[in-house]
């Protein structure tokens, strides 16, 4: 009744998870797990410099997260979080954090503490708005907010002086308002369906042969060329040329 369970994971599982990246860094990689509950076994793991928690269930992260100091990337992505741990700001040495898709409304003060992070992402949440203390990661050189409820981004955040990539598509922004589309009045037709006469009962019937007098109306009204090819300069070699002009 309290929602998944998840996976159990033990120490065994964890370490057989753990990879060593292509920059030489060692990786827990837990992800696409299951996991519903943070394991607090990974803690006996806790020297990794990357860990990969994406794509699971967890709700919470605890405040134990603090014991990852070595931890220099972070990926969050595709859980269920609605809040993050005041721990999360002593993560100093972190450059990358994912939270994408998550279920965030508001963020800790305390992240404006990681000011090594250089690409941050937020896109798909539930944010309204974004601490202007953000502004204070100037290491930031890609920020993702797309994908949320914000109506006004920062200037602090705008002129950071590293940020290369700000990504805020898909936000009831005034200043990224798109015009209206304009309204195309011509019915356009999607699908094609090819039946037989005798195989549509009388109202399909009467529908479709009223369609067809409307296309005729269109034919009639729209001025072209005669169906029948001519060709007043053809030289016809033989008679049986003029016979059969159009083959010519």
């Amino acid at each position: 009744g309290k929602g998944p369970q998840g996976k159990r994971i033990t120490l065994k599982v964890a370490k057989n998870a753990v990879r060593v990246a292509f920059n030489g860094r060692r990786r827990l990689d837990l992800s696409k797990m299951g996991i519903a509950t943070f394991p607090k076994c990974i803690l006996e793991l806790a020297d990794v410099e990357e860990l990969d928690l994406s794509r699971n269930m967890l709700k919470k992260i605890p405040n134990i997260i603090e014991k990852f100091q070595n931890l220099m990337w972070l990926d969050l992505h595709s859980n269920q979080l609605d809040e993050l741990p005041a721990a999360i700001g002593t993560l100093h040495n972190l450059t990358y954090l994912n939270l994408c898709n998550n279920k965030l409304k508001a963020l800790p003060e305390e992240l404006t503490l990681l000011r090594n992070l250089r690409i941050l992402n937020l896109g798909l949440n539930c944010l309204e708005t974004i601490p202007t203390t953000l502004g204070t990661l100037r290491e930031l050189t890609e920020l993702g907010l797309f994908d949320n409820a914000l109506t006004i981004i920062p200037k602090s955040v705008k002129k950071l002086p590293k940020l290369e990539k700000l990504n805020v598509k898909r936000n009831p922004l005034p200043e990224f308002a798109e015009e209206e589309e304009p309204i195309d009045t011509v019915k356009r037709i999607e699908s094609l369906y090819l039946v037989e006469k005798k195989d549509l009962c009388s109202s399909c019937l009467q529908t479709c042969q009223g369609e067809r007098d409307e296309l005729h109306k269109l034919e009639d009204m729209t001025p072209g060329s005669s169906n029948k090819p001519s060709f007043p300069s053809l030289v016809t070699p033989n008679s049986s040329a003029r016979d059969n002009q159009e083959e010519w």
